[in-house]
């Protein structure tokens, strides 16, 4: 891989126009539970602010993907009217995108990143009594699981589920609820054969991810990513007969730079998405 080994854990080009819903984190009645959070925690005019990464490493081998701005959900209470807006980038590493294209001819790439703003108008303050913090704060985590659900489905990573909860710090100094959570990313495309046929690679990849959710006192921020359990080369394997050596047969329809990409151990991308998820701002 090219990018460098990230640090400590605890815890591109191109933009599409205003609106995007493909990627977009928040959808439907799981927003009003992070209206719930932000609202609580203040309120401005104009357009959301993207979410930084400010960690280098996003400039040292990721993409910009997609990134969307948009009213993602308005809830009444009583007399008040809440609207929520968010804004999300997405990202994916690019060596492996283009090296699973080159070998094989696949379209997508299970290592991504996210990470989303959002907003809350107006402040929860403004609201009925009824609406209580602890509830909401707890329906934002659960809101947040399911939206990073989604988000992965949306990159091709499937059957994803929680295997564990913790808390974190990120840069900045704020606690994060942070979850570890594992899927299958479904890798369509073929594969070369010794005798200058190809076949049919459907391979199901193992997936492991990181969430974390934190408010910054204005607004709530969620950032994530995923990548493959193991090496994408041991993960193909299995579509070339036995006596063909899967490492070998990728460098005969790719270059080494690309073979290295697909072979590169999940300890790395952990290491990378960790540095990557507690630099946003």
């Amino acid at each position: 891989m090219n990018g460098r080994p990230a640090g400590r854990e605890t815890g591109g080009s191109g933009r599409n126009s205003t609106g995007v819903t493909r990627r977009r984190l928040l959808a439907g009645g799981a927003a009003v539970a992070v209206a719930g959070l932000a609202g609580c925690l203040g309120t401005r005019d104009g357009p959301v602010p993207e979410p930084a990464v400010t960690s280098d490493r996003i400039e040292d081998g990721w993409r910009l993907l997609d990134e969307s701005e948009s009213t993602a959900f308005e809830q009444t209470y009583g007399p008040v009217t809440v609207t929520v807006l968010e804004h999300t980038r997405v990202y994916e590493y690019v060596s492996v995108a283009e090296a699973l294209s080159e070998a094989f001819g696949a379209s997508g790439s299970p290592v991504v990143f996210f990470a989303t703003r959002i907003d809350v108008r107006p402040a929860i303050d403004s609201l009925p009594a009824g609406v209580g913090r602890d509830q909401l704060l707890s329906e934002v985590e659960s809101a947040a699981v399911d939206a990073f659900r989604s988000q992965l489905n949306a990159s091709g990573i499937e059957s994803v589920e929680v295997v564990d909860r913790g808390t974190s710090t990120v840069e900045t100094g704020h606690t994060a609820t942070t979850w570890r959570l594992e899927g299958e990313f479904a890798l369509d495309g073929e594969v070369p054969l010794p005798d200058g046929s190809t076949a049919a690679l459907g391979e199901r990849v193992p997936i492991a991810s990181r969430l974390g959710v934190w408010h910054d006192g204005t607004d709530v921020l969620v950032a994530g990513g995923a990548y493959p359990a193991e090496p994408l080369t041991e993960a193909v394997g299995g579509a070339f007969p036995e006596a063909v050596d899967a490492e070998t047969a990728i460098g005969t329809v790719a270059d080494a730079e690309a073979a290295d990409a697909l072979a590169t151990e999940p300890g790395t991308f952990d290491e990378e998405i960790s540095a990557l998820l507690i630099s946003v701002e």
